[in-house]
């Protein structure tokens, strides 16, 4: 998993592998990587201060894997952003530490890259590790209103997302990237927005490729078994969720749809209020209410980002950019 740079060439792939108190994950998720068909890649596990034996397990079993040690829990995507930093290689492949990817995962993906040099980013199919005949994602789409979702996700895999095709963008859990375009989407000298923390980090940066009109590949052979939220879930991708829906928002609308998509936003907003005020003794519900009301303080903030970036950018100018990504059931409504 970590060539020698005296007996082998530069590695042509890195995966990064975020963690924070991940001990418990990881022998899965990296023993599924010494089982790929294809090995000309480096593992490097950034470490995002964790307090459990995730070290001391690295060290004592997987030597090979190259280790990146946060000083202090900075959030997933300064963790992705300092892997990204000590890596060097074309092919960049984002891997969360609760999966386990089938052997033919990253031959599928990384080759659909290099026959398709089109495409900047590729999506895996990633299927529930307790239900493995059940979807999570097979791509992400963005509405609108600011919710973004995933193809597929609840539905029995019956072969119905079996079609290489292009999609949105990419599920960070198990995606790959041309690293040369993540060097040209990076701001302030990082690919990711460390201001968003975690969770849709990989929302913004799908929005921000798409806005330069850069593409992503959805390949249904690299196969990825998701535990889902394993290491995050429950009141933190409540709060973040709540939080960051409308920063994301805020910062990547484009102004040509800015009035139009307005009252969408406030209308989902305002449905998650109404929700989390009905379910307000779950806390769950207070979480998502605490993020909301955080997202509206870092408005301000995000607005200032928003100027910037539209500031560089060569908008797509497809009409339906957005709207002819939603599965049907969604374009009806």
């Amino acid at each position: 998993m970590r060539p020698s740079q005296n007996q082998h060439p530069p590695p042509t792939i890195d995966i990064i592998i975020p963690t924070y108190n991940g001990a418990a994950l990881l022998p899965p998720c990296l023993d599924a990587l010494r089982t790929q068909t294809r090995q000309d890649f480096l593992v490097t596990v950034v470490d995002d201060g964790s307090s459990d034996d995730t070290l001391a397990l690295l060290a004592q079993h997987y030597p090979a894997v190259q280790v990146v040690q946060m000083p202090h829990n900075r959030g997933l995507a300064a963790a992705v952003n300092a892997g990204l930093q000590a890596t060097t290689a074309p092919y960049v492949v984002l891997l969360n530490n609760d999966t386990e990817a089938d052997p033919h995962w990253l031959a599928a993906l990384i080759g659909a890259l290099e026959r398709h040099p089109h495409y900047a980013f590729a999506a895996s199919k990633l299927l529930l590790h307790s239900e493995r005949g059940r979807l999570h994602s097979t791509g992400d789409y963005y509405r609108p209103n600011g919710v973004p979702d995933s193809r597929g996700v609840w539905q029995p895999d019956r072969g119905q997302y079996d079609a290489l095709s292009e999609v949105f963008g990419p599920c960070a859990a198990a995606a790959a990237y041309r690293r040369s375009v993540l060097v040209q989407l990076a701001q302030g000298g990082h690919v990711l927005d460390e201001d968003l923390i975690m969770y849709c980090e990989d929302v913004d940066l799908n929005l921000r490729a798409r806005l330069h009109g850069y593409r992503t590949l959805y390949v249904p052979q690299a196969v990825v078994y998701h535990r889902l939220s394993a290491t995050g879930g429950g009141t933190l991708a409540s709060y973040y969720c709540g939080r960051n829906f409308l920063l994301v928002w805020l910062k990547n609308m484009p102004r040509t749809d800015l009035v139009q998509a307005a009252p969408a936003l406030v209308v989902a907003q305002l449905r998650f209020v109404v929700h989390s005020l009905w379910h307000i003794r779950e806390a769950a519900a207070r979480a998502r209410l605490r993020g909301q009301l955080a997202g509206l303080g870092h408005a301000p903030q995000f607005w200032r980002k928003r100027r910037q970036q539209q500031a560089v950018l060569h908008i797509q100018r497809d009409p339906a950019w957005l709207t002819r990504w939603l599965p049907e059931r969604t374009k009806s409504k």
